[in-house]
This record gives C-alpha cells, structure tokens and sequence, in this order.
C-alpha cells in the first residue's frame, strides 16, 4: 500500500500497488453509494484530487462518463501522477489546477464530488451557503453531489444545514463503515422517497458488477436518514 500525506500524519489517499485503479480506502468505496440514487452520469466534475483514487476508478469503469478534476495545489497533482498511477488527460479525463470554490457553473455537470481538506479540516469555503447554491445551480437534473466529512468535523451539524437548505432538505447522510468520515449525498430532482425493496434489487445489481459492498450501504442509509419500514425519505422540501 503507498499513502499520502498532506502536511500532517493522516492519510489523505492510498493506493494498492497490486491494483492502482482499486478504492483502497473504505471512504471512497462508500462515496460510490450515490449510484443506489443516480445511474452512471454523463460528466463528473471533482474538487480535490489527493492519489486520484476516484478518477482512476471513473476512468477505468464508467467508459462513457467524462471527468474534470480541480485541484489547487500543484505538488498534490505531481504526486498522483509520479507516484498514484494516474493516467494522462484524455478525452475522459482532464486534470486541473485551481480553486474549486471557483470552479462551477450552472448546469455544467451531473455529478459533483467534493473531497477536499486543509491542516486535516474541511475547505471552509467548500462548505459555504454560497458554495452549495451554486453546486445546486452547477448540477443538471436529475443529477447527485457527494460531499466527504470527517465525523469530528465541528462544522458537520451546520454544514449540513447549508446543505439542506440549498438543496431543499433532498439530503442523505451515510458512515462510512470503517473510516471516520461521513458521506454526504444531495441530489437535485430527486423523488420524494425510495421504498427499500427497489434499493436492494439495485444494491444487489452493483455490488456484483463493481464488487463493492451496496448492500451493506443500503442498511447503513436507515442509520442516519428519516425512514419507514418500506420506505427511505430523501426529499423532505421544496428548495425556495
């Protein structure tokens, strides 16, 4: 296993040497949950590189989906690609360097994926009212934005709040199920609720065809959300 640090002694990617395009972190691997909701989108839009483990993982199994990554710090960009195994850009994949704070426009992906940290701490900025409204404006319905916490984050509770209110209350939380982190899942059109048997019958379709575990996903989504015993509630409001 190779690892990256940033800074500080925690590991802000990994990657297995015997599988370069595999999600070694269990964060990650819970960060693809947002597929239960939304099927494979048409262009993903990425804040935050570190070891380009999800790039790597969209460029090697969603062949029809393009993926633009924006990245601020250059050094972090020279390591994935020396050290993390990720691939030159091409008509599927295009690295960047800037602020992703800076990066969206209105209607200008259907996936939005936010990892992104500074000192071991959430982005400020990445977690404004602003940056949220403008995600919701950035996203093609329907479409999904996936945002990465640490769950000692003691911002969660009220970034979580700017989240719901820009999204109008359409928002899912999720452990990860061996990292510290909490996953965090918006979505712009979605339906009102999802009954549980059509999340299992797709859980059971992905986990075999990206051998991660979406079941056990499915389980841990009635930890954190509101619920009935056939259904899970994503959209509890209008946005304004």
């Amino acid at each position: 296993m190779r690892t990256l640090h940033v800074g500080g002694e925690a590991i802000q990617s990994a990657m297995r040497l015997d599988d370069p395009h595999a999600l070694a972190l269990d964060y990650t691997r819970c960060m693809m949950a947002f597929l239960l909701f939304q099927p494979e989108p048409r262009e993903a839009l990425m804040i935050g590189l570190g070891g380009a483990s999800l790039p790597k993982f969209f460029h090697k199994h969603f062949r029809k989906t393009k993926v633009r990554v924006v990245e601020i710090d250059p050094r972090v960009l020279a390591a994935a690609r020396a050290q993390f195994a990720l691939p030159p850009d091409d008509e599927r994949l295009a690295v960047e360097i800037g602020d992703g704070a800076e990066a969206l426009e209105p209607e200008c992906c259907d996936l939005l994926v936010v990892d992104a940290f500074e000192d071991e701490l959430h982005v400020p900025k990445l977690a404004s009212s602003e940056f949220y409204d403008a995600a919701f404006l950035a996203l093609r319905e329907p479409r999904a934005l996936v945002v990465n916490f640490m769950n000692d984050d003691p911002k969660f509770d009220l970034n979580l709040q700017r989240l719901e209110r820009a999204f109008g209350g359409a928002v899912l939380a999720m452990p990860a199920s061996y990292d510290p982190n909490i996953l965090a899942f918006a979505f712009r059109g979605a339906p009102a609720a999802i009954e549980w048997s059509t999340l299992r019958e797709r859980a059971q379709k992905l986990e075999a065809r990206y051998e991660l575990p979406f079941t056990r996903y499915v389980s841990k989504l009635r930890t954190m959300n509101p619920c009935t015993p056939r259904e899970l509630l994503i959209n509890s409001g209008q946005r304004p």
